[in-house]
């Protein structure tokens, strides 16, 4: 049998249609569905991350709870800046019930903070080591929020009994609606 250059055309582009299809058609396709599937795969970790997320945010509201349960507990514990003087009546008479001489007070500018603000007082009081600790367990019982810092004792006779103490008061306090921050 022979082949005419008629038929050989004919079986040579019968041949090239599906070389031609997988080049024109089968081949992009099928990076279009390798790169659909990386896409899939990649926002499907997204989506199992997100889940992981959200799962935790009953976590955090809980946690966010505790902490503004926590925050409210401590500033019930701060007076307002009109209390401040019932405070340093109280402070004076811990002193003076732990058997220490009347404390002098001197009041420094008030600090301020991010919603409260701290009254330094500057105290100096006497008597003997034993009413110091006690004046000092007493200021620790009471139910606001106070700090002492710059403590200096000295010994006041040769017996080592009797002690000056000169130390800074810190008073922590909320500001009053109408005053200015």
């Amino acid at each position: 049998m022979k082949f005419t250059s008629r038929e050989l055309i004919l079986f040579l582009a019968v041949l090239m249609v599906p070389i031609l299809s997988y080049f024109v058609v089968f081949k992009p396709q099928s990076e279009k569905i390798d790169q659909a599937k990386t896409e899939i795969e990649h926002r499907q970790e997204r989506l199992a991350t997100l889940r992981t997320e959200t799962s935790r945010n009953d976590d955090l509201r809980a946690a966010n709870e505790d902490i503004g349960n926590r925050i409210e507990e401590m500033e019930s514990l701060l007076p307002s800046g009109k209390e401040i003087d019932l405070i340093v009546r109280q402070v004076s008479a811990l002193a003076v019930e732990s058997g220490l001489s009347p404390p002098t007070l001197k009041s420094e500018k008030p600090v301020a903070a991010a919603r409260f603000r701290e009254q330094p007082l500057k105290m100096s009081t006497s008597g003997s080591f034993e009413g110091f600790y006690e004046f000092l367990l007493a200021l620790e019982r009471l139910p606001r929020l106070t700090r002492v810092v710059d403590l200096m004792l000295k010994d006041s006779n040769d017996e080592g009994v009797e002690v000056d103490a000169d130390f800074t008061l810190s008073i922590y306090f909320q500001t009053d609606e109408g005053e200015a921050s």
